[in-house]
């Protein structure tokens, strides 16, 4: 989404306001039932340092934010096993909901369609008490 030359900048509330248009966010408990039925994967983006400090959610694959095109990408050579189509409906978390928008953004931008992130991020599924296991478990 970069601006026109005859557009004014934009800054990142409006960017993340933008981008969040384009899809339905979820809430922690909605992201828990569908990963725990099979309907979605959580996709942990948080850089190695949070999740030693605060845990891991058990069954979330956990790919970088600098890797995550790479790695989900359905036709990439470096793609994950469970990049299985463009239909694959991914959740994204990130410590607090805002990087984890842009990065739904990027991917929605390779096609893959399904994909949105969790409103309020790491911190959010951690404050509703869903389950999180220790890093190194």
């Amino acid at each position: 989404m970069s601006a026109a030359p005859n557009q004014r900048p934009v800054g990142i509330d409006e960017l993340l306001e933008r981008v969040r248009t384009g899809y339905r966010r979820v809430e922690a408990r909605e992201a828990y039932d569908t990963a725990r039925t099979g309907e979605a994967l959580l996709v942990d983006i948080r850089y190695a340092a949070l999740r030693e400090r605060d845990g891991l959610i058990p069954g979330a694959v956990v790919v970088e934010r600098n890797e995550l095109e790479w790695r989900l990408d359905p036709q990439g050579s470096h793609r994950l096993p469970e990049a299985t189509g463009h239909d694959l409906r991914i959740v994204l978390i990130c410590n607090e909901g805002y990087a984890s928008s842009l990065a739904a953004a990027s991917l929605q931008q390779l096609g893959l369609h399904r994909t949105t992130d969790l409103v309020g991020g790491f911190q959010s599924w951690r404050s509703a008490g869903l389950p999180v296991t220790p890093a190194g478990v």
